[in-house]
């Protein structure tokens, strides 16, 4: 790692970046049933949880002297059996995921060119060019990413904070003082989704030029920057949506409608919808940029190519999801519902945990930086990670 080290602003943007995607949109929907200060307590129990586990990820990176990713930090502390499926389960999650993003980008290049241009551009068209985009910005590396994501990530909060000007001035309190314990757990496997930032710490950590103190305060800034603004949105959605009506979080949730939705069809306010909609436009592009960087950095190490940011493994990490999410986009919209939560939980809760026990008491691998709290924290990280998971089996077989 001979570069120069990316600034702290850049790092923890990349970081909360790839956290606050256009999922944000329907969050307050999911765990607002439990009422707001339940869903506040369910937040801050989540982002500790995944902050925790991210920095188990930087101790176990210390046990290299080179640039490595998860494929192998696994392979190192749990062997061949962790490698495997570590690959599934991240070529899984993380191709589904990107497949959603070029369907949801072309969709939303069609949607806006009919507003402002003569014409309707198609779907596949607008995608395609994101695709041309985005790969020459890959190819130029990590600090161009950073660049291009500080723009992004401006558009973004721009939109987000016209959303919360429009929305804090309609604000009931009233509505915020209730609660609904018996839903509190409900939204935990949700919430550990949008805390994972993950996969973006090798690349993060080859950006900081191997400093992991200054990788770790990336990934405390860039999870309280995400934590910070999941929180207000959630006030703001909640203080104005009602549990019950037409436009109400039962009735939103059923139906499938996002907070945007939710709030305009409460408020009638067309600003808040022009606001979602740059909201979701740029969490879009911002997750595509920032995953497919990540998706890149971990076939990298997986396959062990000489440079990191190859037009092979771009063309692989961008051509696949482009042309599924053309050809039958909704099998992997039902695989990421059906398995999202329990991909995350295992490769970003239960497999951090394991690798570093094991290397830290069973071999002994020392580490240029540690996480403090000896047995008894991995042991919590283990036990809650177990539970998030058998609770989504629970869920997902009907029993709960």
């Amino acid at each position: 790692m001979e570069h120069k080290s990316g600034s702290l602003i850049g790092g923890t943007l990349l970081i909360g970046g790839s956290c606050i995607g256009a999922g944000m949109l329907g969050l307050p929907i999911v765990t607002g049933l439990c009422g707001f200060y339940p869903s506040l307590l369910m937040l801050v129990l989540a982002w500790a949880f995944m902050t925790t586990t991210a920095l188990l990820l930087v101790e176990a990176h210390g046990w290299f002297s080179k640039d490595v990713n998860l494929i192998s930090m696994v392979g190192h502390s749990l062997g061949k059996w962790g490698q495997r499926l570590s690959w599934i389960l991240y070529l899984f999650l993380f191709y589904s995921l990107l497949v959603a993003y070029h369907a949801g980008i072309g969709i939303d290049v069609s949607s806006i060119s009919s507003k402002i241009l003569p014409f309707t551009v198609s779907p596949w068209i607008g995608t395609l060019f994101f695709i041309a985009v985005f790969g020459a910005i890959l190819y130029s590396g990590t600090r161009s990413v950073d660049w291009v994501n500080r723009f992004l990530m401006t558009g973004k909060i721009l939109s987000y904070l016209g959303i919360v000007a429009v929305g804090l001035t309609h604000v009931d309190t009233s509505l915020l003082t209730r609660s609904n314990l018996h839903t509190v757990f409900f939204s935990l496997p949700i919430l550990v989704i949008s805390f994972g930032f993950h996969n973006m710490i090798p690349t993060v950590t080859h950006y900081m030029n191997g400093d992991l103190q200054k990788t770790r305060k990336v990934i405390v800034l860039g999870g309280l920057f995400a934590l910070l603004i999941y929180i207000v949105w959630d006030l703001i959605v909640l203080g104005i949506v009602p549990l019950e009506g037409d436009y109400g979080l039962i009735a939103s949730l059923h139906s499938g409608k996002d907070a945007s939705v939710a709030i305009t069809g409460i408020l009638g306010s067309s600003w808040v919808t022009h606001f979602a909609e740059g909201l979701a436009f740029f969490s879009l592009l911002t997750s595509m940029l920032l995953q497919s960087l990540a998706l890149i950095h971990f076939l990298s190490d997986g396959l062990q190519t000489k440079e990191k940011e190859s037009l092979p493994l771009i063309l692989l990490v961008l051509i696949p999801p482009y042309l599924l999410s053309i050809l039958k986009p909704d099998i992997f919209f039902q695989a990421l519902d059906f398995a999202g939560g329990i991909c995350a939980v295992i490769l970003f809760g239960l497999i951090p945990g394991l690798m570093v026990w094991i290397g830290r008491y069973r071999m002994q691998v020392p580490s240029v930086y540690q996480i403090k709290g000896g047995k008894p924290v991995l042991i919590a990280i283990l036990l809650f990670a177990l539970s998030i998971f058998a609770f989504q089996i629970l869920l997902m077989s009907g029993v709960i």
